[in-house]
Parts: structure tokens; sequence; C-alpha cells
């Protein structure tokens, strides 16, 4: 039986700053809850409209209605399934492998599915400025669909990484160098921009190459590619040249 006062406690993880304020998160779906119940997140409580739905030795199931995880869901369609995972302690990023940095990204979607996209192209780093909206929301969470639990996410001040950094740094820009004509490294910083104005002008003295990814439209009218679709293309990329050496 779920509380009144839990109730409360789990509706406002919906929000950031009570998500910081008690160190908690939830994660909604019996794919998501799963792949994070089987890696290093730590939970904290399992709830289940269905006994024996999903059973772990870490956390004990608690049998709730449908009508309270509705309260609690931030899905226009809950799922059976929602978990409170405490958040992780801060660590400090490597400086070593493919690395992705976000600049001002804004969207949980698409945050969701960069992080998914760095799950399949092996970036296990993720490096988001702190205006990114916040990995736990979520819909971020929701739509990494389990990979949060192999890719670490970090939030810090982009320019005091790249100062410590001796890694080359490429910038997804409009007008850049054809990413198709480049030769592209195993080892370096991919940023991508906010979505409406692209990588901020404090950052772009950081960059060592400016890449592209050319129209071929026939109009050549699309304005701009959406920043998860243009981070898969790009990383899709840096991982094929792997295979051309």
């Amino acid at each position: 039986m779920v509380s009144k006062n839990q109730t409360r406690l789990l509706a406002s993880l919906q929000q950031k700053k009570y998500r910081y304020k008690y160190g908690l998160f939830i994660a909604e779906g019996l794919k998501v809850v799963k792949e994070l119940l089987n890696s290093s997140f730590e939970p904290e409580a399992l709830y289940t409209t269905e006994s024996g739905i999903l059973s772990n030795p870490k956390v004990e199931e608690v049998l709730i209605t449908k009508a309270k995880i509705k309260q609690i869901s931030a899905l226009k369609t809950p799922s059976n399934v929602l978990a409170v995972f405490k958040i992780p302690a801060f660590r400090n990023p490597e400086t070593k492998g493919l690395i992705v940095a976000l600049d001002g990204v804004r969207d949980p979607g698409n945050l969701g599915t960069i992080i998914r996209l760095c799950d399949w192209y092996g970036v296990s780093q993720l490096l988001c400025s702190p205006d990114t909206v916040d990995v736990y929301n979520p819909k971020v969470v929701q739509a990494t669909m389990g990979s949060l639990a192999r890719v670490n996410v970090h939030y810090g001040v982009l320019e005091d990484f790249f100062q410590k950094i001796d890694l080359p740094v490429y910038g997804a820009v409009m007008k850049g160098k054809d990413v198709y004509s480049c030769n592209l490294p195993e080892e370096g910083v991919l940023v991508m921009g906010n979505e409406a104005n692209g990588i901020s002008n404090g950052l772009m003295g950081y960059l060592t190459h400016k890449i592209t990814i050319p129209r071929y439209g026939k109009l050549q009218q699309a304005e701009s590619l959406n920043v998860a679709t243009a981070t898969g293309v790009l990383l899709s990329e840096f991982r094929r040249g792997l295979i051309q050496k």
C-alpha cells in the first residue's frame, strides 16, 4: 500500500528541484526498469500493478493500483512498472576515447535518443552543459530505453573540461567541412549544440575542427537536422573510420 505522503513524494520527482533535494529519480516501463536494476544504479523502491511481473533481489516489489500509478507517472499512458532509483554521486569524466558533449540541448526526447546513440556506437562518456535538460527528467529516462545504464552522463562547464584535455574537438556547425571528406580520429570530442541556436559563441573558440552534414535535397530548403539525428549521422562516420583503418 502506498501512503498519501509517499504518493506526494513520488509525484514531486517530476520536478528537478525535488529530484536533487531527495536524491531520487523515477524510471518507468518494464524494459527501462529491468535494465537499470541490472546496472550499478541503486534502487529505492519498485512498484507494479501485477505481482511477479519483475522480481529482483535488490528491491522488494510493492503492489500498486493503476489509479495510483497514474498519479505518479509522467506518461500519458502509464506503464505497469515504476521504480525509484538513487541519483549516483558525481564522478569526474574520463578524458580518453570518443566523447560527446552537448551544449544547451533542451528537449528530453533528444537527450534520451542521444544517450541511446552513444550506447549503440560505444560512446561511454556524455558531457552536458549546465543548461542541458536534466538526464533524470522522467521523459529523458524513458527515451533512453535503458541505455542510461551504460552511458556515463556528466554535467559541468564545458569550457573547463576543454581546457584540461588534449583531444581534438569537433563541432557540428552549418558551415563546416563536409564530414564525408574528413579523416576522423578514434579519440576526440564531438560537440552538438542547442536545437535552435547551435553551439554557443563561448565554445566556438575551443573547436579544433568544424564539420557539417551536407544537404542533398533538390531544393536545398531544409533548414537543419534534428540534433539527435545529426548526432547519429556523425557518430556513424566516426565509427566507420575505424572499420576502414
